[in-house]
């Protein structure tokens, strides 16, 4: 595992980005973001209260497109069915990831006139899911060697390993929280793998991704620059690891691959940052959050419970239909390049369009009872959790072999996972999960 010299500079570790923002609108309850279209599914809360299924279940109803005019985060398109998304993404020049024009998530890009108004720098993290062919191609290809199915068989026994040690320690009849406890833990040690980081401050990638992944800290002045600023304490310690590889020649961590890759060994700082800040939300939140929407899923439907623990062969397939169910990032976002028509609606060069997978995945016209979770589902694997076409997600196979490891090794144990206390969900339109998840462990 790496090491750092003894003299590194220390690191925030708090507050962690939630707490930050609660703690800000308690302080100034003046502060009320308004959302005056019914289909403004930019707001948080409905994600914190679980309540945005019927809201998108109305607009499927109603059409694959919808129009917000006014919204904290400015106009756009919701594109909500599973059609629609996966043709939007099939048409990468078109409807382009580029950061230029603002990115992949629902953030506005502020004009040069907005910021000179606000006095501010422009601040932006290119990366390569938010880039356009062929540049996205050149730093794709630097890390995807590291998620081929040769590379998951190489990782499947330590990843095992660690996740059977885990599970081993984990307390009987004893309320705990699972998503500190296992999915943070899991997914954090991971990442320091794949990083060679530093294994006794692997919890700062926790407490990095929370703050890079949270959309609605940009809609506050004082948090955004918070969030500046640790993103950039981070980049300095990635710094750090990049100078020391570099000098021992490297190994083959992500780090070192692109130290030695034509396509990335030159990045500037922001976009070094940027692929960081894409690495470590797409391999910490989005797997952390499905290994917790599992346990809340199959405690809440107990007849898959029993499916699982009676057939094990079921498990491949059971976590395609959790990661459906869960859908771990709520959506992504493009942007028009230019004038077209979309299922019957004019779109505008510039137009946001805001592809929500959390919706497509709940799409009556390709999934039955969608929002039942049926571990036996033929078309699981239609989900699009991972994206559609050039931008799929580089990492899905260890996302997916991570989820299949720890089922196994939870039936190996005969362990079954009750919710037993509190649950807490992130509060945020992008990440979709739990921040707390209370459960006791038992045996079947």
């Amino acid at each position: 595992m790496a090491t750092l010299a003894a003299d590194k500079p220390q690191f925030r570790t708090e507050p962690r980005a939630y707490d930050a923002l609660v703690a800000h609108l308690k302080e100034h309850p003046e502060v009320r973001w308004d959302h005056p279209d019914p289909f403004d599914v930019s707001r948080s809360d409905i994600y914190l209260e679980d309540r945005w299924q019927p809201i998108f279940a109305k607009m499927r109803a109603k059409g694959p497109l919808h129009y917000v005019e006014k919204s904290p985060f400015g106009a756009y398109w919701n594109v909500v069915s599973h059609k629609a998304i996966s043709h939007v993404e099939a048409l990468p020049e078109l409807f382009s990831s580029s950061w230029e024009y603002g990115g992949i998530t629902i953030l506005s890009r502020p004009s040069d006139e907005q910021l000179a108004e606000m006095g501010r720098e422009r601040f932006e993290l290119p990366m390569f899911i938010a880039m356009d062919r062929p540049k996205h191609t050149g730093q794709r290809r630097t890390v995807a060697p590291k998620f081929t199915p040769s590379a998951m068989a190489d990782m499947e026994g330590e990843i095992r390993r660690r996740t059977g040690e885990l599970l081993d320690s984990l307390p009987r009849g004893k309320v705990f929280d699972w998503v500190d406890t296992v999915s943070i833990e899991l997914t954090t040690g991971m990442l320091a793998i794949l990083f060679g980081f530093p294994w006794e401050d692997r919890r700062l990638l926790t407490f990095w991704s929370d703050w890079a992944g949270d959309t609605e800290l940009a809609l506050v002045p004082e948090l955004d620059e918070q969030r500046r600023s640790i993103l950039q304490e981070m980049a300095a310690y990635f710094q750090m690891l990049w100078m020391e590889r570099a000098q021992s020649g490297g190994g083959d961590d992500l780090i070192s691959m692109m130290i030695h890759s034509e396509a990335m060994n030159q990045m500037e700082p922001q976009e070094f940052m940027g692929n960081l800040v894409l690495l470590i939300v797409g391999g910490n939140d989005t797997t952390r959050n499905t290994m917790s929407g599992i346990i809340h899923a199959l405690d809440k439907f107990p007849d898959q419970r029993k499916a699982f623990e009676e057939d094990p062969s079921l498990i491949p397939n059971a976590v395609q239909e959790c990661i459906r169910y869960q859908t771990p990032l709520a959506h992504m976002r493009r942007t028009a390049t230019e004038d077209t028509e979309l299922f019957g609606k004019q779109i505008k060069k510039g137009d946001k369009l805001v592809l929500w997978y959390i919706s497509a995945n709940r799409d009556e016209e390709v999934f039955e009872n969608p929002d039942k979770l049926d571990i036996r589902r033929e078309n699981a694997r239609r989900h699009l959790s991972f994206g559609y076409g050039i931008h799929r997600c580089v990492g899905a196979r260890l996302a997916e072999l991570q989820l299949r490891v720890l089922l196994e090794e939870m039936h190996a144990r005969r362990m079954r996972v009750h919710v037993a206390g509190d649950v807490e969900r992130v509060r945020a339109n992008f990440v979709h999960g739990f921040r707390k998840l209370e459960v006791e462990v038992t045996s079947f």
